[in-house]
């Protein structure tokens, strides 16, 4: 995922929604102990911090060293950037070692993962029995009809510069592979689906468009996706750039322990 929200690291972190704290502590209740934590994909830090409520230590890493230097500094949380290269065995032994650490997490990031070995690495350091990993995403917004449809529109002029990772985002992680034990919150192929609302404008939302990695992919190849035109009917669509409207998040959700 280096390199794909490089650019837009700061507009990321001033547009996306923010989790509910309630998550958190459902996660934390569902594990047995609470010395450590591992957020992968942390981004810049959001989900870290939540994290950091119920959990000792909060190891949070990212493959992208711009979404890392926008991280909120943390008592509790250590930012590590790494590297596309680094092995199986370097990671694990970069997080803790085996069996220690008692959640993983990973915000709208592990569909880009190398899953093979995102997985490996999750079952040898996630603590046996008591452990858990928790992933979400989102990826549909819904504002209101007359917007919608504009905003579908604009999804299907993106398809064709979408990264075919974004697949499983896209089809909202049923077809992600999460081979772990269910624990009431989804299970793979049937993720739990939950909502997040964020009052935004209509410049926030714009700013949201084009923080996504297909904009940034799509201008690599010289396409500009939100060129004036389209820019002017979304916000007439939105009605107008000074009203402030409540924005619906289509989330998913998949949490699991390790087969034992």
């Amino acid at each position: 995922m280096a390199g794909l929200f490089d650019r837009q690291a700061e507009i990321y972190l001033q547009a996306r929604p923010t989790y509910p704290p309630e998550w958190f502590s459902l996660f934390a209740d569902k594990t047995t102990h609470h010395s450590r934590a591992w957020d992968a994909g942390t981004g810049n830090g959001q989900a870290a911090v939540s994290i950091a409520d119920h959990y000792d230590q909060v190891i949070a890493t990212d493959v992208s060293e711009a979404q890392l230097s926008f991280a909120k500094p943390h008592p509790k949380i250590k930012y590590l950037h790494t590297p596309l290269s680094m092995s199986e065995d370097e990671l694990v032994n970069l997080i803790g070692g085996e069996g220690s650490v008692d959640l993983v997490i990973v915000a709208t990031a592990i569909h880009y993962f190398d899953l093979d070995l995102f997985y490996n690495v999750v079952n040898r350091v996630l603590r046996k029995p008591g452990g858990l990993i928790a992933v979400w995403s989102y990826h549909k917004t819904e504002v209101n009809p007359e917007f919608d449809i504009v905003k579908k529109r604009l999804e299907e002029t993106c398809l064709p510069f979408c990264d075919p990772r974004v697949s499983y985002l896209i089809e909202g992680y049923k077809t992600l592979p999460f081979p772990f034990e269910e624990v009431g919150l989804g299970r793979e192929g049937r993720p739990m689906g939950v909502e997040l609302e964020k009052r935004m404008s209509f410049g926030g939302y714009l700013a949201l468009l084009r923080s996504t990695s297909v904009v940034a992919k799509a201008a690599e190849r010289g396409v500009d996706l939100l060129p004036g035109g389209v820019v002017r009917e979304l916000e007439s669509a939105w009605g107008g750039s000074d009203l402030v409207r409540t924005v619906v998040f289509k989330a998913f959700l998949l949490a699991g322990k390790v087969k034992m």
